[in-house]
């Protein structure tokens, strides 16, 4: 999927005045999320209701402790009852890994206008200004891109896990609890890390996508709540 991506960042790139890649991959990542818009909406609608059903659901687990057969078979009732898809997220995921690898791998290499990967029907620029708005170039590591993508995961894993579950006896708890410690705090660390050492393209795709996802999911959470008032 790598060279379709590549030919879309050539496009933009040759259609922007001032040939700014920084802006075609501002452009490019906000049209790959409105593409999978319907994927992650369904996929967000269904962890919050996940959430709303958990006190159902831990009732249901109480209620059959030791009989774990006939637990599963109320929580997947009580799933379909309210249409929920517990592998909606997986689903999503598998989908959108392939995508966001190949847009990787176009945001790392950026655009060599010698490469042989151009579509006979897409010119590419004559030149490629690699300074995003004239000032951050994105052939570089940049720390000021570096601390927004950092930043901006912290505030989606924030809002994705508002508080940190706490400490349960089962193994399924403490890896929730694992997962949401790791997701708010340690990938932040991992992402400022990465966008230190690769060129600041990278780091402004997961900025980007971050404010999209944080503004979706905040829009969305905004309306549950209404709806339950």
């Amino acid at each position: 999927m790598y060279r379709p991506f590549f030919n879309a960042l050539v496009y933009l790139t040759a259609l922007i005045p001032g040939h700014d890649i920084g802006i075609a991959i501002v452009i490019l990542t906000i049209l790959v999320r409105v593409l999978l818009f319907p994927l992650t909406h369904r996929s967000l609608l269904t962890q919050i209701k996940m959430k709303a059903l958990e006190p159902e659901i831990n009732r249901i687990k109480a209620e059959t402790k030791n009989k774990s057969d006939e637990g599963a078979k109320k929580i997947m009732e009580l799933y379909r009852e309210h249409g929920v898809s517990p592998l909606m997220g997986c689903l999503t995921l598998f989908i959108q890994l392939p995508i966001l690898i190949a847009l990787y791998q176009v945001f790392w290499h950026g655009i060599s206008l010698s490469g042989t990967e151009f579509y006979s029907f897409v010119s590419p620029p004559s030149f490629v200004n690699s300074m995003f708005l004239g000032l951050i170039d994105m052939g570089k590591p940049s720390l000021i891109l570096a601390f927004l993508a950092a930043a901006s995961q912290f505030l989606q894993m924030k809002l994705a896990f508002p508080e940190i579950p706490k400490r349960g006896e089962g193994f399924k708890e403490e890896m929730s609890r694992a997962m949401a410690i790791q997701s708010k705090f340690v990938f932040p660390l991992i992402i400022f890390y990465i966008s230190t050492r690769f060129p600041a393209a990278l780091a402004l795709y997961w900025t980007v996508t971050n404010v999209f996802a944080t503004v979706h999911e905040s829009l969305v959470r905004m309306r549950a709540r209404s709806l339950t008032k």
